[in-house]
């Protein structure tokens, strides 16, 4: 099977840098409209900027967390699309939480970035999809691909808002599923491991020593690139993948499956 989204025109947030940008590039490779959200305005002109004139590639730049901001991210992208039949919430954000400060406001930080802004901009365009989809019979209306972390069934202290906000965005994702499936849209998440992105780069740069520990506890002995995620998501945004609803799909090198408390979920 091909995992085709030919013709299908997606939102990708978060696609400034890392994961994001290799998804959405990935998706324009494949033949989709994309549309380029991040909050990052210098990186999205760097990455986009000169192809933005192309038929299937628009961006976008605002703080989604702002809901005006999500309001405008559609509209921008019915304006140059028409439609909008995948969303991808790759917009995240990692931060230490200390368990014991009471003055710590990262859980909530955490949580408004990485579970609100993907709910609400979740709601928006999937009454939109469902717009779309009146009078059509039968087919998927949407799919909505959440990014999540192994973070969410780990422990590790200093994670703590970066956990819980992904354990939250998984029951999200499988809340969201049954509620929109009657309207056709489908709903899943990509829970991954180890991926070289712009957050992990910076952090490996301040802890040398985190590469090693990461590798070791990774079963498949590496840490992974952002193109390889790439096609997992793809398949959950594509037509082969209309039964499938609800679902965590962990992409990890097989992390998951060693002791949750004896390694840190770098």
């Amino acid at each position: 099977m091909s995992f085709s989204i030919e013709g299908k025109t997606a939102i990708v947030t978060g696609a400034a840098n890392g994961v994001g940008l290799a998804i959405a590039r990935h998706f324009v490779e494949k033949g989709a409209n994309v549309m380029f959200a991040d909050i990052d305005e210098g990186r999205l002109m760097k990455e986009v900027g000169k192809q933005a004139e192309e038929a299937r590639m628009r961006y976008f730049a605002g703080d989604l967390r702002e809901r005006l901001t999500l309001a405008n991210l559609l509209s921008a992208t019915l304006d140059s699309f028409d439609r909008v039949d995948i969303l991808v919430n790759g917009s995240r954000q990692m931060m230490p939480t200390d368990p014991l400060d009471m003055d710590d406001t990262s859980v909530e930080t955490l949580m408004d970035q990485n579970l609100m802004t993907a709910l609400r901009l979740s709601q928006q365009v999937a009454k939109r999809m469902i717009k779309q989809a009146e009078g059509q019979e039968g087919g998927q209306a949407g799919a909505i691909v959440n990014l999540s972390s192994i973070a969410a069934r780990r422990t590790h202290p200093s994670l703590l808002g970066y956990s819980v906000s992904c354990a939250a965005l998984d029951q999200m994702t499988r809340s969201l599923a049954v509620a929109l499936a009657p309207h056709r849209i489908r709903v899943n998440a990509v829970s991954f491991g180890s991926v070289m992105s712009a957050s992990l780069k910076q952090t490996l740069k301040d802890h040398r020593e985190y590469r090693g520990d990461i590798e070791e506890h990774t079963p498949l002995g590496r840490i992974a690139s952002p193109d390889e995620l790439t096609e997992a998501v793809q398949f959950l945004c594509s037509d082969s993948a209309r039964f499938v609803t609800g679902q965590i799909m962990t992409v990890d090198g097989g992390r998951t499956l060693l002791d949750p408390v004896a390694a840190p979920a770098h």
